[in-house]
């Protein structure tokens, strides 16, 4: 169930850049919408995990 709204929801957010990369002057709120925030969605992972710390507490 969860792989399934992943995938609806990247068709989603595809479709919107899509749209908007074609007709520029067409879209509307919504589409901006859902491209700035699958595109924020994407920096999300990497800038939220804990630094991993190999062999106890950092020298100085």
């Amino acid at each position: 169930m969860a792989r399934a709204l992943v995938l609806v929801s990247a068709v989603v957010w595809c479709g919107a850049v899509l749209r908007i990369l074609t007709h520029p002057g067409h879209t509307g709120f919504v589409e901006g919408l859902l491209a700035a925030g699958g595109w924020s969605l994407s920096l999300l992972p990497v800038h939220c995990t804990p630094r991993s710390r190999r062999g106890g507490e950092r020298e100085d």
